[in-house]
């Protein structure tokens, strides 16, 4: 699904529904199902959209909506991609650390 938003740092509820064609309301609820969608709000109440939480939201959209997946389903797939991503970003430093040590041990 490609999106028609233009490159913000924020964006508004209204906006982000009429990019998915979806109700405000619908977001609303995915906001309280999902922690991973946290919009920033401000004093008015006012919710702002970051791109982070658009891609989020793009993905959640693409489990429920297009492959049919319950909300439960949608939780379980949010939470294997951050473990996966978080089990590649401790890799990448662990391969720094190691580089870092065999360069030391050859400078000795």
């Amino acid at each position: 699904m490609h999106l028609n938003l233009p490159e913000k740092r924020y964006y508004t509820i209204g906006e982000v529904a009429k990019a998915f064609d979806v109700n405000p309301s619908l977001l609303r609820f995915w906001e309280k199902e999902f922690e991973e969608i946290q919009p920033k709000k401000k004093e008015s109440g006012t919710r702002k959209y970051t791109p982070e939480n658009v891609l989020t939201l793009q993905y959640i959209f693409h489990l429920v909506k297009e492959k049919g997946m319950t909300i439960q389903g949608a939780k379980k797939q949010l939470k294997l991609r951050k473990e996966g991503s978080s089990k590649q970003v401790i890799l990448s430093k662990l391969e720094q650390i190691k580089s870092t040590l065999e360069s030391l041990k050859e400078n000795l």
